[in-house]
């Protein structure tokens, strides 16, 4: 079973308590397992390496109770451990980097995420870049969303506008390999 570092499940639960409040929290330590409910009293430490499935089970749960339970709002929440995550020690690397030299460095990053699998990424021209996931223990489509979401919101950070993200494969579809497509003006 892969597991994922702190970060991703903190960045949602601050997500849960900035816009749903005390009562959104009591909400989702209402429907969590025990042992992820133990990790969100205890606080998620974002060095710490946490089950992939909290990771999984968190994001389905805050799909279900504040969206529409058809996971979404996973791309939402992917966005938001984007903003929550790289704009506070990486806001310089987007201040002065491209956005090929941004997506660039999430394949060094992969390992410092997920100890599971490897990001490749290609360039396919100035405005275009093809991400590859593969090798991941234990692929989840709200995973592949998150990444997506994550992805979006770091090209328009970057200097992207109008991003428009594909996802030719997936292995939760059966194929071989995850990969998402991206263009931007």
């Amino acid at each position: 079973m892969a597991n994922v570092k702190g970060s991703a499940l903190a960045s949602r639960i601050l997500w849960v308590q900035l816009g749903h409040g005390a009562a959104g929290m009591e909400r989702l330590l209402g429907e969590v397992t025990p042992e992820l409910r133990f990790s969100i009293e205890r606080g998620i430490e974002k060095a710490k390496w946490y089950p992939f499935e909290q990771f999984v089970e968190l994001n389905t749960v805050l799909d279900r109770l504040f969206g529409k339970g058809d996971l979404g709002l996973i791309k939402a929440l992917g966005r938001y451990g984007a903003d929550a995550n790289l704009t506070t020690i990486y806001r310089l690397f987007f201040k002065v980097g491209t956005v090929h030299w941004i997506l660039g460095r999430a394949v060094r990053l992969w390992s410092a995420h997920y100890d599971s699998g490897f990001l490749e990424v290609m360039t396919r021209g100035p405005k275009t870049t093809v991400l590859r996931i593969r090798g991941f223990d234990t692929p989840d489509r709200t995973h592949c969303l998150s990444v997506m979401g994550w992805c979006e919101r770091s090209i328009e950070l970057s200097g992207g506008k109008a991003v428009v993200l594909t996802e030719p494969l997936c292995r939760t579809r059966g194929d071989e390999l995850c990969q998402l497509e991206a263009t931007w003006e």
